[in-house]
């Protein structure tokens, strides 16, 4: 069954059209208007007859009006120049000229002349494999996953996106042959999404209208670390819990992160990922030297968009994974480079479905941000004088710890602040 629908195709921008009847080998897309593009897409329209003059016009398109339409094609599925390697070769060598094509071809051993359209009407070959996800919103079916195999197949960005693809997804579906230039055969459409016809997955509810639950199960970190001690137990975090790590600067919130993503790391059942957003760039090494692969860094230097839209692929990610009945965890370092709305909405995304999945996220910031059900707050005189845990228990909390603890935790809390504030 395939998840295309003429309202989701009415629905969706020409560019991505475009894409997909690319994909489909729909010859002349781009002189066709919507709707007669929309019934090619979905054979509703028969091909031009073999005998029909359709031959492209006699006036050849301005460069500049090629290279402006692409630029679009490729801004709209975040196509990136470090993606290069791993999509398709022949949105490259459209703009770079035929003798520059012709050397890629020779160098990936392409001939030319060996190289013909796949003909019309040949049984589709279905590939099945397991997804994974590139930077630039497009991505792989890894056919013997997790090994990388010349066999693999390239996803579109724009069919990540329309049938909401996470990485591990186990997916299956009719492919293409490559293509002039191509490097990977392609994904025609998504038939099945771990074992599922892919509209049923697609038309789920949407994640926002999920309902939303006060986090009951505690993620325990089991650390022998005094900080993550306190945090464990006097200021739990729960499965859908919002947290902020808050203090200033030197106070530690990203080692304090850092040790957090070291034990979720050890944890089985939760898909965890870390955002850098206007780091020190010191500070990414650091990272990958703890054994913990960031999904996106951006450091200082970076635009506060581009720090935004970082952090917002890998909230949509986890969202995906929690909408399935997975529990996702994101950790972010920090929200203070980011614009404020962009910042609420990253930490809003946490939540804990009842009778589904959870989405975590944990980030740093110089104060709280409001509607966080944990904070942790750090004291810069207990950490740069080495006085460990460095916990401000007066301004940290949890609400409802008694949901995570129990009662008897709960009191023992209050009663550590109590003391604390003597």
């Amino acid at each position: 069954m395939s998840v295309l629908s003429r309202s989701a195709l009415e629905a969706s921008p020409l560019s991505d059209l475009h894409t997909l009847a690319a994909e489909l080998g729909i010859d002349g897309y781009r002189r066709l208007r919507k709707a007669e593009l929309i019934d090619r897409i979905l054979g509703e329209a028969p091909a031009p007859a073999a005998d029909e003059d359709v031959e492209e016009p006699v006036a050849v398109e301005e460069p500049e009006a090629v290279e402006a339409v692409e630029a679009v094609e490729e801004e709209e599925e975040g196509t990136t120049d470090e993606d290069a390697e791993d999509r398709p070769r022949s949105r490259r060598g459209r703009r770079g000229g035929r003798g520059r094509r012709a050397a890629r071809d020779a160098d990936e051993g392409f001939e030319a002349d060996e190289e013909e359209a796949e003909p019309r009407g040949r049984e589709e070959r279905v590939a099945e494999g397991v997804v994974e996800l590139l930077g630039n919103g497009s991505g792989f079916l890894r056919v013997a996953a997790p090994e990388v195999s010349d066999d693999d197949v390239y996803i579109s960005a724009a069919q990540v996106r329309r049938c909401e693809l996470v990485a591990g997804d186990r997916v299956a579906g009719p492919v293409r042959a490559p293509r002039r230039s191509e490097r990977y055969p392609s994904l025609i459409r998504v038939d099945t999404i771990n074992g599922r016809p892919a509209d049923e997955v697609a038309e789920g509810v949407h994640f926002d209208d999920l309902p939303a639950a006060f986090p009951s199960e505690r993620i325990a970190l089991g650390s022998d670390d005094a900080t993550l001690k306190a945090i464990e137990w006097l200021t739990p975090i729960g499965r859908g819990s919002r947290v902020t790590i808050v203090g200033p600067s030197r106070s530690g919130k990203s080692e304090t992160l850092r040790l957090i993503a070291g034990a979720l790391a050890k944890a089985e059942g939760l898909e965890t990922s870390v955002v850098l957003a206007g780091v020190r760039p010191e500070e990414v090494a650091l990272w990958t030297e703890a054994g913990i692969e960031p999904a996106a860094a951006q450091t200082l230097t970076a635009a506060q968009d581009a720090q935004g839209q970082a952090v917002d692929r890998a909230v949509e990610t986890a969202k995906r994974v929690a909408a399935r009945g997975g529990h996702a965890i994101v950790l972010v370092d920090s929200l203070d480079g980011l614009q404020p709305a962009a910042a609420r909405k990253a930490l809003a995304a946490a939540r804990n479905i009842p009778d589904g999945g959870t989405l975590t996220v944990i980030a740093t910031a110089s104060a709280p941000l409001g509607g966080e059900t944990t904070v942790i707050a750090l004291d810069l005189a207990k950490a740069s004088t080495g006085r460990f845990p460095a916990l401000d228990l007066v301004a940290s909390g949890t609400l409802r710890p008694e949901l995570l603890v129990g009662q008897a935790g709960a009191d023992e809390i209050a009663k550590a602040r109590l003391e604390a504030q003597s």
